[in-house]
C-alpha cells in the first residue's frame, strides 16, 4: 500500500531513478554485511551518515558506479550530484520522522517486500538477511521510513483545492482536451445469420419496436435492448463514438446524420443492424458540461506543484556538513543567473543525469561528451524556464501546478487567440495525406502445418472449402490453429501479409470466410489462411478530418509563435551563463603518469674515455 511510488521517487530526486527503496537495497547491496558503521563522513541537520551507509547508498548509484575507476571531470560531477540526492533524502526522511506508523502498515509492506522477492518462507527471508548483513530491526527501520515519506507527501498534496478561477483558466487554454468527437445515440442487433438478420431488418422497417426485436434476438446486449453505452442493469442508450463500432458498421451508423436504421452489415462473420435514435456532432464541450474532468486533470497539476515546492522547502532548509578528516567535497556553484534568480549546477546535474541516454554515453566511455552535451542543453531550458516564469508573473493570471507547468500555460495563454482557416487546413490535409489514411485491416485467422504435411494442408483446404467447424477440420489433418484477430499490414508473415494486403486477389469462400490457396512460408512450413472482414486501405475525406487538420495547424502555429515570444523574451532578460567557467574549476588536473625506468637494453651514449694524465 505505501511502497514508495516512482513518480514521488522521480520528484524527490529531479527525475532520478531511486536507489534507496527497500526493495533495491536487498537487492544489490553488496556490502551490506559490515557490522561497524565506521566514522562519521558527514552530518545533515546534525545527524550523522557513516562510512557504511555511504558504501550502501553508493552501490546504488548507476553513474557513480560507472564512474568507479574514472578520473576527471564526470567522476567529479557523479560524485556531487550522488551527495545531493543523498543529503536530500535524508532530509525527507527527517521531515518525516514524527509521522506515526501502525505495526499493521509495516506487517503489509513487508509482506509485499518479501513477495516481490520471491521469498515465501521464513527461512528464505532470514536467508537472505543473512547474505546482504541485514537485521530485521533494520530492514523494518528503512520500511518505516518510506512509509513516512510516503504519507509526508500524502499530508503535503491533500491539502491543495482547486480555484474556480483555476478551473476556468484551464479549461479556456485546454479546450481542444476536452472536445467531444461526433457520437451517436443507438440500439444494436447482432445475430450471427444472415436471413434472420435480414428478416428482423424488414421487421424493423416495418415499424417493429427495435429495442423489443433486439432483446429477443441479439446476441450482444439483448438484455439492455440493444442500448448502446447504456448502464449496467439499465436499457437507456448513451451517446458512443465510431469506436465502439467495427470498422464497416461504424462507417454506415455515422453517415445516418438524421438518425435511421443501417441494412444488416457483416463483420467477423456477425451482421449488425443498428437504429441510431440521435447524432450529435463533434464540437466543443461547455465549461459545465466537463466541470468534474478539468477538476481532476486540475488537482493532478495542483498536486505536482505542491510537492515540487515542498522539496524546494526543504531542499533549502537542509544543513549540511562534512565530518572532520572526512574527503567529502559538498559544492554546488551557481551556474547561472536570469535576473535575480540563480540555477545552481545541482539542478542541471540531477535532469541531464537522468536523461535516458546519458548512462549510455558513459557505458560507451563518452561520459565526457555526455557532459558536454547535456549540461549546456539542459542548463538552457532552466534558463528559458527562468525567464517565462518570470513574464508568467507579469501577466495576472492564476497560473497553478509545477514551474514547467505554469511556462506551458503562460505559453498557451500568449498564444490562445491562434487560429487556422480552412485554407490553411486543407492545405495541411492535402500536404499530409498519410496522418489522414486508415489502414487497410483484415481478421485472420492460419492453420499451420510442418515442412512435411503439405498434403495434409491441402486435404484441409478443400474440407475448409465445404465449411465445417475450425477446430475439427484442423485437428482432422493435424494442423495447427493461429488466430491473428485483427490485423493490419506488417502483422503477418511476408508471404502471407502479400497474399492479404497486397494482393487484390480474393478466394473462395465457405462459413469460415475466404479461404487461401496453400502457402508455402520461408521456412518450408505450409500454412491455410481463413480471411474475414477485408477492409481496404481508406483516405479519410477532408470533411470527416477538418477539424483534426485545422487543430494541427493551430498546433504548430502556436508552436512557432511561442518559440518566438520566448527567445524575446530570452534576447530582453538579463541572463548570466557560467557553466563553462564552474566546468573548468571543477576539471581535475591530468594525472601525471609515472616515469618508466629505462630499458637497459636501450643504447647509451658512447662514453669517451678518460684523458690520461699527463706526466
Amino acid at each position: 500500500m505505501f511502497g514508495i511510488s516512482k513518480r514521488v521517487v522521480a520528484i524527490i530526486f529531479g527525475l532520478l531513478v531511486v536507489a534507496f527503496a527497500i526493495g533495491a537495497i536487498l537487492l544489490f547491496t553488496p556490502q551490506g554485511q559490515q557490522q561497524a558503521r565506521g566514522k562519521v563522513e558527514l552530518t545533515v541537520n546534525g545527524k550523522p551518515i557513516y562510512e557504511v551507509d555511504l558504501v550502501r547508498f553508493r552501490a546504488n548509484d548507476q553513474i557513480l558506479s560507472a564512474t568507479a575507476d574514472q578520473e576527471g571531470l564526470l567522476k567529479v560531477l557523479a560524485e556531487q550530484n550522488f551527495y545531493n540526492n543523498l543529503v536530500l533524502y535524508q532530509a525527507v526522511t527527517q521531515d518525516a520522522s514524527r509521522i506515526r506508523v501502525s505495526s499493521n502498515e509495516l506487517r503489509k509492506e513487508l509482506d509485499r517486500i518479501k513477495q516481490q522477492l520471491g521469498l515465501s518462507t521464513k527461512e528464505q527471508w532470514d536467508q537472505t538477511l543473512q547474505r546482504i548483513g541485514y537485521t530485521e530491526t533494520q530492514v523494518r527501520n528503512e520500511l518505516r521510513d518510506q512509509i513516512r515519506i510516503n504519507k509526508r507527501i500524502e499530508q503535503v498534496q491533500g491539502e491543495v483545492k482547486p480555484t474556480e478561477e483555476q478551473l476556468k483558466l484551464y479549461y479556456e487554454l485546454n479546450k481542444a482536451n476536452y472536445r467531444n468527437e461526433e457520437r451517436v445515440i443507438a440500439r444494436q442487433i447482432v445475430v450471427d445469420d444472415k436471413a434472420i438478420a435480414q428478416k428482423l431488418y424488414e421487421e424493423a422497417k416495418a415499424g417493429a419496436d427495435f429495442a423489443e426485436l433486439a432483446r429477443k434476438n441479439s446476441k450482444v446486449g439483448a438484455d439492455q435492448a440493444g442500448a448502446l453505452g447504456a448502464e449496467s442493469g439499465k436499457s437507456e442508450p448513451k451517446p458512443v463514438t465510431k469506436v465502439i463500432f467495427p470498422t464497416p458498421v461504424g462507417e454506415a451508423v455515422f453517415k445516418l446524420k438524421q438518425g435511421g436504421i443501417t441494412q444488416p452489415i457483416e463483420s467477423a462473420g456477425r451482421f449488425y443492424i443498428v437504429k441510431v435514435e440521435q447524432y450529435l456532432p463533434a464540437g466543443e464541450s461547455s465549461f459545465e458540461e466537463v466541470k468534474d474532468r478539468v477538476t481532476e486533470d486540475v488537482k493532478s497539476l495542483l498536486k505536482e506543484g505542491a510537492l515540487e515546492r515542498y522539496i524546494e522547502e526543504v531542499r533549502a532548509k537542509v544543513k549540511v556538513e562534512a565530518a572532520k578528516g572526512s574527503n567529502i567535497k559538498l559544492q554546488d556553484p551557481v551556474v547561472a543567473k536570469v535576473g535575480d534568480s540563480e540555477i545552481r549546477l545541482s539542478q542541471v546535474l540531477q535532469p541531464a543525469f537522468a536523461n535516458p541516454q546519458f548512462p549510455s554515453f558513459v557505458a560507451q566511455g563518452l561520459g565526457e561528451l555526455a557532459i558536454q552535451f547535456f549540461l549546456p542543453q539542459t542548463l538552457d531550458q532552466l534558463i528559458t524556464r527562468e525567464v517565462v516564469l518570470a513574464e508568467a508573473k507579469k501577466m495576472g493570471q492564476p497560473f497553478f501546478g509545477t514551474k514547467d507547468s505554469i511556462v506551458q500555460q503562460a505559453e498557451s495563454y500568449h498564444t490562445r487567440d491562434v487560429t487556422a482557416t480552412d485554407e490553411e487546413a486543407r492545405k495541411y490535409y492535402n500536404e499530409n495525406k498519410v496522418l489522414f489514411t486508415e489502414a487497410a485491416t483484415a481478421t485472420v485467422t492460419a492453420v499451420n502445418f510442418t515442412k512435411d504435411q503439405e498434403a495434409k494442408a491441402k486435404a484441409f483446404r478443400a474440407a475448409a472449402l465445404k465449411g465445417g467447424k475450425l477446430e475439427d477440420l484442423a485437428k482432422a489433418q493435424g494442423g495447427n490453429v493461429q488466430d491473428y484477430g485483427v490485423v493490419t499490414s506488417g502483422t503477418l508473415p511476408p508471404v502471407s501479409n502479400k497474399l492479404v494486403f497486397e494482393s487484390k486477389a480474393t478466394f473462395p469462400k465457405s462459413n469460415l470466410g475466404e479461404v487461401s490457396e496453400v502457402i508455402k512460408l520461408e521456412d518450408g512450413s505450409f500454412q491455410v489462411l481463413l480471411i474475414k472482414a477485408r477492409t481496404p486501405e481508406r483516405l479519410k475525406p477532408f470533411e470527416e478530418v477538418a477539424q483534426e487538420a485545422r487543430d494541427n495547424v493551430i498546433r504548430t502555429k502556436k508552436v512557432e509563435a511561442s518559440s518566438k515570444w520566448v527567445e524575446s523574451l530570452k534576447k530582453a532578460a538579463k541572463i548570466e551563463n557560467k557553466l563553462q567557467e564552474v566546468l573548468k574549476q571543477l576539471t581535475p588536473p591530468p594525472v601525471k603518469k609515472e616515469e618508466k625506468p629505462a630499458d637497459s637494453k636501450q643504447s647509451k651514449p658512447e662514453e669517451k674515455p678518460a684523458t690520461p694524465a699527463k706526466p
